[in-house]
């Protein structure tokens, strides 16, 4: 499409989940609703036109063994883009992905930093390894590097313990999560135990990776404070796995990730009917590879969230919640088209027909 092309997206626009037109116009890389009076070309897709899917939770320049050169970062992100995910939040990742920037062909992304962990209580080579005392300045730092948020490592392996526990005291917690608000970010963690949770809601963390320790105790909690959670169910469905690697050295922990692994939905589903917010992510990159956004909506529906909630979860609602706009009037001109009304099967959304981003069909 040339410089000076418009593109006419026709059939059923899901501008928001009630909010459904018949066509908008694609002007100068921009949305209009309203008809151009003249235009050189104009191209037409017809179909289901949704907002650039978010991937909430995803590491751009994070390979298994830390950071990646960016000739793999590049294909990370392509395969994101072509599964229509144009929108990510990077959870976490060691690499300097501001290049991507000044890509218009490649997915906006939202920077959290590097991970913030204990001293040998992550993966190696993933995160700044550091103890309680630092925090603080670490959260600094990573607040100012990042775009809006900072990523901790809530909780890990103990190996004196042989199983998960929480990485930092309340009071190191408290401080660090106030530091980074007082720099205008937000702080999510990692955390998959139970006993990471209260500590980190009561010291205000804006979100939680995983949750897949939520309890019933605790969801009124979450609610509350209206602190969100990205499940990531793609990625719990790997605990079994990881749990058969661990069961020599730590069947304790292997035990505890099974029990975590078999309520996931039932977590999920309680966290959604109480009201708590919650997203989609993938967590791809590290061990788990690109492109599963359209995977991780099914989870979600598999756990009970009704389908429109679902495609909210990684569209109108998660844009807003990143503060990113959707199909808004004069808003960039990123979209996902689909043979058929992705509200009735979500499994379509691994099907996109068309991709649209910053203006440009690029698939």
């Amino acid at each position: 499409m040339s410089d000076h092309a418009v593109l006419h997206v026709r059939g059923r626009v899901l501008v928001g989940p009630d909010d459904v037109r018949d066509e908008l116009w694609v002007i100068d890389g921009r949305i209009s609703y309203d008809r151009p009076t003249a235009a050189q070309d104009i191209r037409t897709v017809d179909g289901w036109a949704l907002p650039g899917l978010v991937d909430a939770h995803c590491h751009v320049g994070l390979g298994a063994h830390g950071p990646v050169d960016q000739d793999i970062a590049e294909k990370q992100a392509l395969t994101d883009r072509e599964a229509g995910a144009l929108l990510v939040r990077d959870a976490g990742s060691p690499s300097d992905t501001r290049w991507i920037d000044d890509r218009e062909d490649l997915p906006k992304i939202i920077r959290a930093g590097r991970h913030i962990a204990r001293t040998r209580r992550y993966i190696r080579g993933y995160a700044h390894e550091i103890e309680p005392e630092d925090l603080v300045a670490y959260v600094n730092q990573e607040a100012r590097r990042g775009d809006g948020w900072v990523k901790l490592v809530g909780d890990w392996i103990d190996r004196d313990l042989g199983d998960l526990a929480p990485s930092w005291p309340r009071e190191a917690a408290e401080a660090g999560i106030a530091e980074a608000h007082r720099l205008g970010a937000r702080v999510t963690a990692h955390c998959f135990a139970e006993n990471s949770l209260k500590d980190l809601v009561e010291a205000g963390i804006d979100c939680i990776e995983h949750a897949t320790g939520l309890t019933e105790d605790l969801i009124p909690l979450f609610a509350e404070r209206g602190v969100a959670i990205v499940p990531t169910l793609v990625n719990i469905a790997t605990f079994p796995k990881l749990a058969e690697g661990g069961e020599s050295r730590f069947p304790r922990w292997s035990a505890h990730m099974r029990r975590l692994h078999e309520r996931r939905y039932d977590t999920v589903r309680g966290a959604y009917d109480a009201g708590i917010p919650v997203f989609v992510g993938t967590d791809a990159g590290g061990s788990l590879p690109h492109g599963l956004v359209a995977a991780e909506v099914e989870e979600l529906v598999t756990a009970g969230i009704p389908p429109t909630q679902a495609l909210s979860a990684t569209t109108w609602g998660a844009r807003r919640w990143l503060g990113r706009p959707g199909l808004d009037e004069g808003a960039p001109a990123d979209l996902v088209v689909y043979e058929t009304d992705p509200r009735a099967d979500v499994r379509v959304l691994a099907v996109p027909r068309r991709i649209v981003l910053n203006g440009r069909v690029v698939s």
